[in-house]
């Protein structure tokens, strides 16, 4: 029997994985089967499970396809070693996905907002969101450092938290693009951009003072007042 080249048996995945892709865009999670996918592939029940074992394993694997696209899509803007505005480098990864929904038919956004819902539940599923989220931030706090030594952003900007606004970002037009009908993608880059861009003045205020020189607040301790009575001033009496 003739050895089945390695390039064969990743397009056979590859096939089983674009099939489910589709199914679950369009059924959810829940509702479709296995049958679906195998029906989709075109292949056999005996190929399809010889990739995966059950269903479980095949929602792991589109859940890392859809989760990592977003860090994938960033990761190519930053390996040119440019320096990428931060509300550029958001609304590079949301054009990404944008564009994503209509590729092969399949809108992935569908299946990240699944997925992330599905990571409540499921260990595997959780593991893989994981991963994925802390990629993306990590792409995103890339573009803070180098924001950072162009002058873009002040040096004293905590650039973890600082990822962790920009990837908020993303993920909140996802959500609000899938489950509302009042998001105009313009708009919502132009805010972005307005919010983000140091000709809003916040940079330079930061610069002009830096966190280390802030007064710290001052926070009295809570007194509460002694509220129980005198017993000799406790009324007389039978008690109702």
């Amino acid at each position: 029997m003739p050895r089945v080249s390695s390039t064969h048996l990743a397009a056979r995945r590859e096939q089983i994985v674009s099939a489910a892709l589709v199914r679950f865009a369009r059924n959810g999670f829940h509702a479709a089967t296995m049958a679906d996918v195998i029906e989709e592939s075109g292949l056999s029940a005996g190929a399809v499970y010889r990739y995966f074992r059950g269903k479980d394993e095949l929602v792991e694997a589109i859940c890392e396809r859809a989760l990592n696209a977003a860090a994938h899509s960033l990761t190519d803007l930053l390996a040119d070693d440019e320096a990428p505005d931060p509300a550029d480098a958001v609304a590079h990864v949301v054009d990404a996905l944008d564009a994503a929904a209509g590729d092969g038919g399949v809108d992935l956004r569908r299946v990240q907002l699944q997925a992330w819902a599905e990571a409540l539940r499921a260990p595997g599923v959780l593991r893989t969101a994981t991963e994925a989220q802390v990629h993306l931030r990590r792409a995103l706090a890339r573009v803070v450092v180098r924001a950072q030594e162009t002058g873009r952003l002040p040096a004293t900007l905590d650039v973890d938290a600082a990822a962790q606004v920009l990837q908020s970002l993303v993920v909140g037009r996802l959500v609000q693009d899938l489950l509302a009908t009042d998001v105009e993608p313009g708009s919502y880059g132009e805010a972005v951009w307005t919010l983000l861009h140091p000709a809003t003045g916040l940079v330079t205020e930061h610069e002009a003072r830096p966190a280390q020189h802030l007064p710290e607040p001052h926070l009295p301790e809570p007194h509460l007042p002694e509220q129980r009575l005198p017993e000799q001033h406790l009324p007389e009496g039978p008690l109702l």
